[in-house]
């Protein structure tokens, strides 16, 4: 079997210390805007991380750089964990995040890519960053470029047509420079998942759709950046990595309940989140 690149101790820690600053980041962002969604952007802060400091083949100085690798974040509503690993990265000043969600900020509660550098497409409308990801790779093999593409979903927003629509022809087509991470958290809006519409067997499903399929620990640094790594050398199809992940991860209280998908932590939830954060 090919072996796949798979990080030391020493940047694992790294990489613990990124994810417990982009948390942290996360938590106060939505505490001071008094709106944002923390319980999907705790749930794919370790994935932003590696693809952000190992992954991905991109420039901070150079966001248009025609060769960049393309990150598509279709559940839109994790963009306080988008724009905190953006910012740490260097595509923009942290000052900025100071003014997540205010009236007049380029820092709203969805992603708008023409407001913020680094951000590849405007979501917030589930179900349509599939597409949007499957466009992206599919230019690429037309212009005869190299860059590769990856699109992050929600568990919950897999439930809508067109993500099946997009996973039919990216097969057809055997679009293999796309790879797709569901954040399989369990927990949509309103309750799990598995009770408001099942979407499992995943696994079974996709690879019926003619994808490859994989399934992680989503808070595993070396299970992530190893199958990150894996699918870009697939040929002849997309790829699909299920990332098991914990909804409003690293916070207990926050942990595995549809109330923190969108609710504001008052100040001694702060500050208790924080600390188990940090601890």
């Amino acid at each position: 079997m090919e072996n796949f690149y798979k990080p030391d101790k020493n940047e694992i820690k790294k990489f613990e210390d990124i994810a417990q600053e982009i948390r942290c980041s996360v938590l106060t962002m939505v505490k001071e805007a008094g709106v944002g969604h923390i319980g999907g952007s705790l749930s794919i802060t370790d994935i932003l991380v590696a693809l952000y400091f190992k992954v991905l083949n991109i420039d901070p100085g150079n966001p248009e750089w025609p060769d960049r690798d393309r990150l598509v974040i279709s559940k839109g509503h994790s963009a306080a964990a988008i724009y905190s690993i953006l910012a740490e990265r260097g595509f923009f000043d942290k000052e900025e995040l100071k003014s997540f969600g205010l009236i007049n900020s380029n820092l709203q509660v969805h992603p708008d890519k023409n407001k913020v550098s680094g951000i590849e497409a405007s979501t917030g409308a589930l179900g349509q960053g599939l597409s949007i990801g499957l466009g992206m790779a599919l230019a690429a093999r037309l212009n005869k470029k190299t860059y590769y593409t990856f699109v992050i979903l929600g568990d919950g927003e897999i439930q809508e047509g067109q993500i099946w629509e997009a996973a039919m022809f990216a097969s057809h087509h055997k679009i293999d420079n796309l790879t797709a991470i569901l954040d399989y958290n369990n927990v949509q809006l309103m309750g799990k998942v598995s009770e408001i519409m099942e979407v499992a067997p995943v696994a079974e499903k996709w690879s019926a759709f003619g994808w490859e399929v994989s399934e992680i620990d989503g808070h595993d640094f070396t299970q992530i950046t190893e199958s990150l790594y894996r699918a870009k050398k697939v040929k002849g199809k997309p790829t699909l990595i299920i990332a098991n992940t914990i909804k409003g991860k690293g916070v207990s209280f926050m942990q595995n309940t549809c109330k923190w998908h969108g609710s504001v932590p008052t100040r001694e939830e702060y500050i208790k989140a924080i600390a188990e954060v940090r601890k």
